[in-house]
């Protein structure tokens, strides 16, 4: 028989929300009418033809979906023409599967090989077979995929595919204990999909992978799986979206074992585990009703190959690090302890310390560009010292680095005193100096000095990202530094430039080239400016970020806003005493200010039931708070690092300069508040949370 069918829309409803969801609902458009064809290419044709198994994804009597394994010898396929494929055998009767492939029906397949990595998706119908015991797929829709997740894996055969089944079939509707087991060391699955659309069924049957356990299960038997970054499909997902059915298999590579389940699937779109688990764009759950487990069903072995995992499985977390990143959320307001496990010395005057919790919990997840606020007691001094030191790595690295230059009571203590194994305190990362990886306009990153640091995380972020989504935002760095020796990072940057294939351009100034060689170890001498960056950038459409000390950065600023750059496409942080003064574009709003109060005002500390009587004259709310006896945390008096973050329970404050850290709407920073005036009658009264 051959089903002839009406065109359809190449995605159904299932599918496009979740891409309108992903913000890529335009381009899919666009793409799924070039690589969806409702015939096999040659190159897919040949490439059944040579496969000794295909995955195969049906539906029961019941509605529930079944995902299977057919092995044979390479041949069993082919395929007479581009709109059928020829299969030499049916699923096992023991196969729940096999109550799916009757004539009429429809069905999915997966041909994958997992030793080169190379896998196409296939759905039709099944037809009468023209001879012999097998049965003929005329195809719905073909389409080929990415690698990504597939691990390397060698086969062999262990007896003859075409010998009939003879093992042990146990069913069961719960998980036991050696299901269990197998589900939580896979690295690897299939999932069974389907939707049912206007004039026929469409079946899709799909890989999933990951590094061993990336699929949770929990108490109740349900199975958690991240969804990592793919080909925007959403075929599976979307199936699930309509009807909320799936169904999984597992193999056992050593002894052919074959666990079947078929059950309800739900996807997840919002949760905190979605960002405590690196990787995941969304989450997706399943709850098994219906388990099959036939022992040595499949007549093939896998040997996993030596250095056979996917680059992109290995770029991805596990849930033991999502569980840590979970109950570490829940510590963000409070000094943890870090333990010190390596030092490195970047220069003679930069030492990078990097740093592990200590306290059982895992690392916070930052933001590639923030800093870290630490706590240090320093010898001599009475009581710890808060400082803020940017974070140097990417959210995927991790580890929490910190690079600091020597300049200062708190750096040399950190220099000279602190070793390996040395415990300093921390809280969560804070800061708004951040990047979007996924922007696709050229970032120029302007580093002076110590500022590669958040610029270095950024890049590390920016490459990482990259190789992970397969997309690669564009990236000017350039690094001004004294002299060579003075300049850290250079093999660090050197290999993200070289990962990053012609995606990164490095520019690197030194204003003293004694001993240095041009073109070797520097490519520009001097000093960076607009008449080096007219030289080295095409200054089209970029973002630029600045960061060093704050003539450096001021200095820039000013020539790019002469330059014609926008104040909103340049994105900077300054160290030191001075922050950066801007010129808002023509036509953008001012940010509203409250007038200060000319008035004394009643400011109560509530944690510690203390009041005060703030006057012009007393300065910020946090040199009240400390004329008052109370030691609130904090770090730069600028306003820039947040350290000094309180809640305002009650009334208004206003600031005396625009501060640059992210505040809440009930939240103050009192190193550069003070009280507002006033609004009408009624008298301003403050309350914190201090």
């Amino acid at each position: 028989m051959t089903v002839s069918l009406k065109k359809l829309p190449t995605w159904h409803e299932g599918e496009t929300f979740l891409q309108e969801k992903a913000g890529v609902a335009e381009r899919m458009a666009i793409v799924g009418k070039r690589v969806v064809r409702d015939f096999m290419p040659d190159q897919h044709r040949e490439f059944y033809a040579q496969l000794p198994f295909v995955v195969l994804g049906s539906v029961d009597a019941n509605g529930d979906p079944w995902a299977t394994l057919l092995a044979g010898t390479p041949g069993f396929m082919s395929s007479p023409n581009p709109t059928t494929l020829d299969i030499a055998l049916r699923p096992d009767t023991s196969d729940p599967a096999a109550e799916g492939v009757r004539e009429g029906e429809a069905i999915g397949l997966l041909g994958i090989e997992m030793h080169t990595r190379r896998r196409n998706r296939m759905n039709g119908f099944v037809a009468a077979p023209t001879t012999g015991a097998g049965f003929r797929v005329d195809v719905d829709q073909s389409f080929g995929n990415c690698p990504r997740y597939i691990q390397l894996r060698d086969l062999r055969y262990v007896r003859d595919p075409g010998l009939p089944y003879t093992g042990v079939v146990e069913e069961s509707t719960q998980l036991d204990a050696a299901a269990r087991a197998m589900v939580e060391m896979a690295d690897t699955f299939f999932v069974a999909t389907y939707a049912d659309r206007e004039d026929r069924r469409q079946v899709d049957v799909s890989h999933r992978g990951g590094k061993a356990g990336f699929v949770r299960v929990g108490a109740d038997g349900t199975l958690t799986v991240p969804d990592f970054n793919g080909n925007l499909f959403f075929s599976t997902l979307g199936n699930i979206v309509l009807n909320g059915k799936a169904g999984l298999v597992f193999v056992d590579d050593e002894n052919g074992d074959v666990l079947q389940m078929a059950g309800d699937a739900e996807v997840v779109l919002d949760s905190q585990e979605i960002a405590a688990f690196q990787g995941a764009e969304r989450l997706w759950t399943f709850r098994p009703r219906r388990i099959v487990r036939r022992a040595g069903a499949l007549p093939l072995r896998w040997t996993f190959r030596k250095q056979g995992w996917s680059p992109s499985s290995l770029m991805t977390g596990d849930w033991e690090q999502a569980n840590a990143r979970l109950q570490a959320a829940a510590l963000a307001t409070r000094w943890r302890p870090y333990k010190v496990t390596r030092i490195v010395e970047e220069s003679p005057s930069i030492r990078s310390f990097h740093l592990q919790p200590d306290d059982g919990a895992g690392l916070l997840s930052h933001v590639a560009g923030q800093h870290l606020p630490v706590r240090v007691t320093v010898r001599g001094a009475d009581k710890p010292v808060i400082r803020t030191y940017t974070l140097s790595v990417a959210p995927s690295d991790g580890v929490y680095r910190i690079s600091v230059k020597r300049e200062g009571a708190v750096s040399n203590h950190l220099h000279d005193t602190v070793k390996v194994g040395d415990i300093i305190e921390a809280r969560a990362p804070d800061g708004g100096f951040t990047i979007d990886p996924y922007e696709t306009r050229p970032a120029v990153l302007l580093a002076g000095g110590i500022g590669i640091t958040p610029l270095l995380a950024m890049l590390r972020h920016i490459v990482y990202e990259g190789l992970r989504k397969q997309r690669m935002r564009p990236v000017f760095l350039v690094q001004a530094a004294h002299s060579l020796a003075d300049r850290p990072f250079d093999e660090e940057i050197a290999s993200l430039v070289e990962a990053a294939q012609g995606a990164v351009t490095w520019t690197r100034v030194l204003s003293d080239t004694t001993n240095a060689e041009e073109g070797l170890d520097y490519d520009v001498a001097g000093r960076i400016d607009m008449a080096l960056l007219t030289h080295v950038l095409p200054f089209n459409d970029h973002d630029f970020y600045l960061c060093g000390p704050p003539a450096f950065t001021q200095s820039l600023y000013d020539g790019l806003r002469k330059h014609g750059i926008g104040d909103t496409r340049i994105h900077a942080e300054a160290f030191g005493p001075s922050s950066l003064k801007r010129v808002v574009d023509a036509g953008a709003t001012e940010p509203v200010r409250l007038p200060v109060s000319v008035q004394p005002v009643h400011v109560a500390f509530m944690d510690s039931l203390k009041e005060a009587r703030w006057t012009p004259e007393s300065g910020s709310l946090l040199e009240l708070a400390e004329a008052r006896g109370l030691e609130p945390d904090f770090s730069c008096r600028e306003g820039t690092c947040g350290t000094c973050r309180t809640k305002l329970l009650k009334g208004a404050v206003t600031y005396l300069k625009e501060p640059t850290a992210r505040i809440a709407n009930d939240e103050v920073l009192i190193c550069c508040a003070v009280p507002a005036a006033s609004e009408g009658e009624e008298e301003n009264r403050i309350q914190l949370a201090l």
